[in-house]
C-alpha cells in the first residue's frame, strides 16, 4: 500500500503544480476518488492514505530544500527547472522521504524508481532517477549507507 501510496503521492504535486490546486484539495481528491477506483475497467490500488498525505505534506513544507538538493544532483546544464515535471513532483516526493522520513534511503530509491518505470516504460528515466536519488540519499543522509 506503501507503493501505491509513492505513486499516487508523484501525481498529486505533479496536478499541484499543474493547475495550481491547494494541497488540501488534491489530497482529498486523490484520498476520496482515487484509491481504490475503477478507470475504464480497471481498478486503481488502494494506497496507503497516511503515508501519501506524510509524503505530500513534506514535498510541499519542505520543497525549498528538497529543490536544492536535487538541482545539486543534477548536471549544471539540467537546473531542476528544465527537467520534465513528472520527474521534478517524482524527486520532491522522494527528496521528501530521503530528507523527512525514517524509510531507509534504498528502500525510498528502489519505490522510486519502480515509480519512474511506470511513468516512463521502456525509456532512460528510470536509470536517471536512480542516479539523481542516489546522489541525493548520500548527501541528504548519508548515515543511511
Amino acid at each position: 500500500m506503501k507503493s501505491a501510496a509513492r505513486l499516487y503521492a508523484v501525481q498529486a504535486l505533479f496536478q499541484m503544480e499543474a493547475s495550481g490546486q491547494t494541497v488540501e484539495a488534491v489530497c482529498a481528491e486523490f484520498v476520496e476518488h482515487r484509491f481504490g477506483a475503477v478507470y475504464e475497467g480497471d481498478e486503481m490500488a488502494e494506497g496507503d492514505a497516511s503515508h501519501f498525505r506524510t509524503v505530500v505534506d513534506h514535498a510541499v513544507n519542505h520543497q525549498a530544500l528538497i529543490d536544492q538538493l536535487t538541482d545539486r544532483a543534477l548536471v549544471a546544464k539540467w537546473p531542476l527547472g528544465r527537467i520534465d515535471p513528472v520527474l521534478r513532483a517524482l524527486f520532491r516526493a522522494a527528496g521528501a522521504e530521503l530528507t523527512q522520513l525514517p524509510t531507509p534511503p534504498r528502500v525510498a530509491i528502489t519505490e522510486y524508481v519502480d515509480v519512474a518505470k511506470a511513468f516512463f516504460d521502456g525509456g532512460k528515466e528510470p536509470k536517471f532517477v536512480n542516479a539523481v536519488l542516489d546522489h541525493m540519499a548520500h548527501e541528504g543522509r548519508p548515515e543511511g549507507f
